[in-house]
């Protein structure tokens, strides 16, 4: 079996997350794909936006998350299909692009329990909000302000695609060890933690409830190099630092530069270095 890396200078051969996410590896891929070894199944102990599974080409996968809303995204949209998309589009009209229809979408997010109508909220919120962001206070309620996007994009083609994916994974909401630890020979691991951040001022780690600071990154660093002898391969992306140096020091590691979006405008960038260690 062989890993599909994309082709041709636009792109046009790649898969687009249906969802907006900070830390997406859509512009990475190209880095990402080529290092990924050959197996029958790909696990994603944080799946996030899904660009890597949705552009790998495996017989299964098993995608993971802490964010249990983007979970039951997945879940939802893998199991009601067609159906789910025509509802949520339903959402993206011009009369709910408002402040006022935002807030109270938010409150209407934050209040439901159901699973179907909270999964088309959450589509809608990601679209709709500053930046894309998926953020909670410490109550664990949904607090990205409105985005004021003048005609937010409702991304058909790329549920479409993703639903029809999703029909070759199981989708979990555990910790990432156990997930991990599930694997077997002919398995590969693709992990995309909360990055180490470059600064004290730069970690953002409510996306879900708790935080992964570096004793978590430790203790996945600790779990890819014991699969490794176990005949499991796990390739980790994270920050170039001197602390993934450390903690990375049995993989084998491809470091290259990337562009950070530091204001909403996109005006202001830095280069920064990431690394991809692979542990095989």
């Amino acid at each position: 079996m062989t890993v599909r890396t994309p082709t041709g200078s636009n792109g046009s051969a790649r898969i687009r997350p249906p969802l907006k996410w900070a830390g997406g590896k859509y512009r990475v891929l190209a880095e990402i794909l080529p290092r990924l070894p050959a197996g029958a199944r790909l696990i994603e102990p944080f799946v996030g936006s899904g660009a890597v599974f949705l552009n790998a080409d495996y017989p299964r996968f098993c995608l993971n998350d802490a964010n249990p809303d983007l979970v039951a995204f997945y879940r939802v949209l893998k199991q009601d299909g067609t159906r789910f998309i025509d509802r949520a589009e339903k959402l993206f009209h011009a009369r709910n692009n408002t402040p006022e229809r935002f807030y109270a979408l938010r409150e209407e997010f934050n209040a439901t329990a159901g699973p179907e109508a909270k999964s088309a909220i959450f589509l809608y919120l990601n679209r709709h909000s500053y930046n894309g962001l998926c953020r909670y206070n410490a109550s664990g309620r949904f607090n990205v302000p409105f985005g004021r996007h003048a005609r937010p994009y409702f991304p058909r083609r790329e549920l479409e695609a993703c639903a029809e994916k999703l029909k070759r994974a199981r989708i979990e909401n555990r910790d990432f060890e156990p997930v991990m630890r599930d694997a077997r020979p002919g398995d590969v691991i693709y992990c995309d933690p909360p990055y180490i951040p470059l600064s004290d001022t730069s970690n953002f780690t409510s996306y879900s409830a708790g935080a992964f600071g570096e004793a978590e990154q430790e203790r996945l660093a600790d779990v890819a190099a014991d699969l490794a002898k176990r005949g499991v391969p796990v390739l980790i992306s994270n920050h170039a630092t001197d602390f993934t140096r450390r903690i990375y020091g049995p993989a084998e590691r491809h470091v290259f530069p990337v562009r950070r979006f530091i204001s909403c405008n996109g005006q202001r960038r830095i280069k920064t270095d990431e690394v991809l260690a692979l542990f095989s």
